[in-house]
């Protein structure tokens, strides 16, 4: 019996010690994967969104080494009746309203200063689709109506195989896919985790295989679609999305702060919504995209390229907010007002008409219920209607 005792504990001891080494080896992943559950929670969300970096591993962006462009000071706006309490409400971190080109209203929240580099989520998209477009312009692409697989041919035999790039930037793939953030089996939430866990994105997006419709035929909401796209620009390129989009959009743009992505585990940025930049960096590529894709006298994204992604050209329903390629044109929305969007409220709003840019971030645990984008439309556009 007292051998057998001894035995116990030498095994109960052997044990303890292999679970330490468990957790000293994989400490990194159990802490990413600690932290994607508890990302949004009430009392974390506004500091996890200002440091990705401490939770995910992460790749620069290169701002390049000139000089930030300036982003000059003009007069103070009054923000219309309501404002103060549409910023509490939706848990606003940062607003930041551009009129002519000048910032008009600038102010932080919930204990954010100007230099947090918040993160995007799924306004990244925007990023990426104005790559897309001086790519296009170059000819590293040849045609939006090219097969993805054409630049990507690990996809064949998968959900995207016979879907065009066109297809892909209109959100109208076809591929099965459930972006519900609340369900924890969903697939983005799955998609979560194996960022989280340093597993691979491409790996993740080669196992779908079920579709809902044909490609083209139908209008779904589908961010992995995004990292297709990168899969295309990395196979049409040769390069990785970092260095490319800092050597086309982020340096000419002059920015302040130096961007970074969340990546997978093999460096890949998560291209769908790991952006992470300062409110005026986002607000200098509003600007960017509000002037047909000028910026100091510098032609960064072809204009015709803007024109074309910002018209709403996706097989949306009857009555539901129009998509361009990875822009949204909000329901009812005049010639020249879109917006790149990500989910708890972040929004880069353009409208045209008015000259004016307007950035919010945001921690709005309540940004799906009915009615809140529509009341986020309504500020946005009485502060662009604002004198």
């Amino acid at each position: 019996m007292r051998l057998l005792f001894r035995w116990l504990i030498r095994g109960l001891i052997a044990l303890t010690l292999a679970a330490l080494v468990v957790g000293i080896w994989k400490r990194d992943e159990i802490r990413r994967l600690w932290t994607v559950n508890s990302l949004f929670s009430e009392s974390r969300i506004v500091a996890n969104f200002s440091n990705m970096n401490a939770a995910f591993l992460t790749r620069d962006v290169p701002r390049g080494d000139a000089p930030a462009w300036p982003l000059p000071m003009g007069p103070a706006m009054t923000l219309p009746a309501g404002a103060d309490r549409w910023i509490k409400a939706r848990a606003v971190t940062s607003l930041l309203v551009l009129k002519r080109g000048e910032i008009v209203h600038e102010s932080y929240h919930l204990g954010t200063g100007p230099q947090d580099r918040r993160i995007s989520w799924s306004m990244a998209k925007s990023f990426v689709s104005a790559l897309a477009g001086v790519l296009l312009a170059e000819g590293a692409i040849a045609s939006l109506d090219d097969p993805v697989t054409q630049y990507a041919p690990g996809l064949k035999g998968t959900a995207y195989d016979g879907a065009s790039l066109r297809n892909v930037l209109q959100m109208a793939s076809g591929v099965q896919f459930n972006e519900d953030y609340l369900e924890k089996t969903s697939d983005i939430n799955r998609m979560g985790r194996v960022l989280a866990l340093g597993g691979t994105m491409d790996g993740f997006t080669r196992r779908l295989t079920a579709t809902i419709a044909p490609p083209g035929a139908r209008w779904q909401y589908v961010s992995v679609d995004t990292h297709v796209i990168g899969m295309v620009i990395r196979g049409a390129t040769g390069r990785d999305i970092p260095s490319l989009l800092s050597e086309k959009i982020i340096a000419p743009l002059r920015p302040e702060a130096t961007p970074y992505y969340a990546t997978d585990g093999t460096g890949v940025a998560f291209v769908l919504g790991g952006l992470n930049m300062t409110t005026r960096d986002y607000a200098r590529f509003g600007l960017m995209a509000e002037q047909d894709g000028r910026y100091h006298g510098q032609q960064i994204v072809p204009a015709d390229w803007m024109r074309l992604a910002t018209q709403p050209s996706a097989p949306t329903e009857p009555g539901e907010a129009g998509y361009g390629l990875h822009w949204w044109v909000p329901q009812g929305a005049p010639s020249g007002e879109f917006i790149a969007r990500g989910i708890y409220g972040q929004y880069i709003y353009i409208n045209q008409t008015h000259d004016t840019v307007i950035v919010t971030t945001g921690a709005d645990r309540d940004f799906r219920a009915p009615g809140i984008h529509a009341a986020n439309m309504a500020m946005f556009r009485a502060i662009a209607q604002a004198r």
